[in-house]
């Protein structure tokens, strides 16, 4: 990610304050997600849950 984009996001999630306190911490937290999100697989089907649906009173 460049300077730009990493600035232009911290802005969108209300991070300004944090961007100019610590903006080598923001950047590093940046980068991190970023690489973070590119190991996480998208499911091949978008409407499958990942798991059983939460059902009161089963299982007990």
């Amino acid at each position: 990610m460049d300077k730009e984009a990493i600035e232009l996001l911290a802005r969108r999630a209300g991070l300004a304050k944090a961007l100019a306190e610590f903006p080598e911490d923001v950047a590093i937290a940046a980068k991190q997600a970023a690489d973070v999100a590119q190991k996480i697989r998208r499911p091949a089907d978008p409407a499958a849950e990942p798991w059983p649906p939460m059902r009161a009173g089963t299982g007990l």
